[in-house]
């Protein structure tokens, strides 16, 4: 956040107050990056998703500052990228990472009761739910360093049923942070 809010100060001061400001995140406040710069009301999430070249959707996330227009021009940049936008409200989570990590908990509490195997786990949401990829196997690609810092972030901010399972913080502090570590829920060694 500090990092952001440093830029958009920067940038808010150089760039003609017509100019939009977006930046690409899954759960950090757009408002508070927005009050870093002299004009908040120029200022849009863009959350677009991993793997980008891929997958269709963006968030535009206006917050009570965005102007219409500002939001307007962010939908129409993401729909010339070929992407499909929603438009949705600066809070916690959006309306994607709060879903996403909502269910990702949820799976990884079912691989530490032993309910099913990871494999078996996203197995049912791929087949079953038509997810294109398992809500763990998912989490091995983000990074389950990610994912437990946006779950802490949600708790604090939503409570308790955002809370990360103890399994979750264990394979981080060993260092079994998923595809980029070589292994989380799935052996990425290959």
């Amino acid at each position: 956040m500090d990092l952001k809010t440093s830029i958009f100060g920067k940038l808010g001061d150089a760039l003609d107050a017509s100019v939009v400001l977006a930046t690409n995140t899954s759960s950090l406040s757009i408002t508070k990056i927005g009050e870093a710069t002299a004009h908040p009301e120029r200022v849009v999430g863009m959350h677009f998703f991993n793997p980008v070249h891929i997958m269709k959707l963006v968030e535009v996330v206006r917050t009570d500052a965005t102007s219409d227009a500002a939001a307007e021009t962010a939908l129409g940049l993401a729909r010339r990228m070929g992407k499909e936008p929603i438009d949705v409200r600066d809070f916690p989570g959006f309306a994607s990472s709060r879903l996403g990590i909502a269910i990702g908990m949820e799976a990884i509490r079912m691989v530490e009761e032993g309910v099913a195997s990871a494999e078996d786990i996203d197995k049912a949401m791929t087949l079953g739910y038509g997810f294109p990829m398992g809500p763990l196997r998912l989490t091995d690609l983000v990074g389950l360093d990610v994912r437990l810092s946006i779950a802490e972030y949600l708790s604090g901010e939503l409570g308790e049923r955002f809370t990360p399972p103890g399994l979750l913080r264990e394979m981080v502090e060993r260092g079994d942070l998923g595809k980029k570590s070589g292994r989380g829920f799935y052996d990425w060694s290959e």
